[in-house]
């Protein structure tokens, strides 16, 4: 399904239905404000919407799956019918979740573990879908989060391996890849050292994954390896936009396409 969209570059809008987002801390969490920001991303050019009620910020609470999709349900129905044009995709690791999704009208499923779960391969395999598979690295049911500034050299070789992983273990559910964009996952578990590592290889990573740029999703808006990269850690996430978009010149420059953002510039 990415074919087409992916003919030209595209940036997916992010929109945060969590009281605490690390870049906008619940701005969105109320439909007529989700409705509004969703319509200016569409507005500054977003082709998709990647909507996401569970937070994945360093020490975020777990969500259940029942919390999850009562801050979904109205936002979901109110975009369908005001942007119906518009495609949607689910950030979510629940498979309960992401199946009420799509029949509520989401084509896409964004899943931050890279579908490590059997209830969401599963999904995967029974729905046709686009899907977003993430690399990341988890702890019991949450994120791994080492202290980022660790000064320890670091490549990005466990990197590329934990994202051949998700690669091999949807070819192995005998998901088409024509339907799979890979994440290679900035910030989730990662050392600044190692992000830095895995973003000075990506003009490397289509070749060494055996795997088109234009199927790989950059997630790097707003995220803190800009700032520390930049020499600003203090930087606030609302302020890191400017250092999003150059990040994401740079990208194209290596022949990647697709971004998921909060700000399209």
């Amino acid at each position: 399904m990415w074919a087409e969209l992916t003919s030209k570059p595209l940036f997916i809008g992010i929109l945060n239905l969590t009281p605490d987002s690390f870049s906008d801390g619940g701005r969105f969490v109320d439909p007529s404000a989700a409705l509004a920001q969703a319509r200016a991303l569409a507005q500054a050019g977003a082709r998709m919407l990647d909507l996401g009620a569970e937070s994945t910020r360093p020490g975020a609470a777990v969500v259940d799956a029942a919390t999850e999709w009562a801050r979904l349900e109205h936002v979901l129905a109110a975009l369908t019918e005001a942007l119906p044009g518009l495609p949607l995709s689910l950030d979510t690791r629940h498979a309960a979740v992401a199946e009420r999704g799509l029949a509520a009208g989401v084509s896409v499923i964004n899943d931050v573990t890279g579908f490590t779960h059997p209830a969401m391969l599963e999904l995967a395999q029974c729905f046709p879908c686009g899907l977003i598979a993430m690399r990341s690295r988890r702890a019991d049911d949450g994120l791994l989060m080492p202290p980022y500034t660790d000064p320890a050299p670091k490549t990005a070789e466990a990197a590329f391996q934990e994202l051949a992983a998700v690669r091999d273990r949807l070819r192995g559910a005998g998901i088409p890849d024509g339907r799979v964009l890979l994440d290679p996952g900035f910030g989730f578990g990662t050392t600044f050292a190692e992000d830095l590592a895995l973003w000075e290889a990506l003009p490397q990573l289509p070749e060494a994954l055996a795997w088109p740029a234009d199927r790989i999703c950059i997630g790097i808006s707003r995220k803190r390896f800009l700032a520390a990269r930049a020499g600003v850690p203090e930087l606030p996430p609302a302020r890191r936009d400017a250092l999003t978009t150059a990040a994401h010149a740079q990208a194209l420059g290596w022949g990647y396409r697709v971004f998921r953002t909060h700000a399209i510039g």
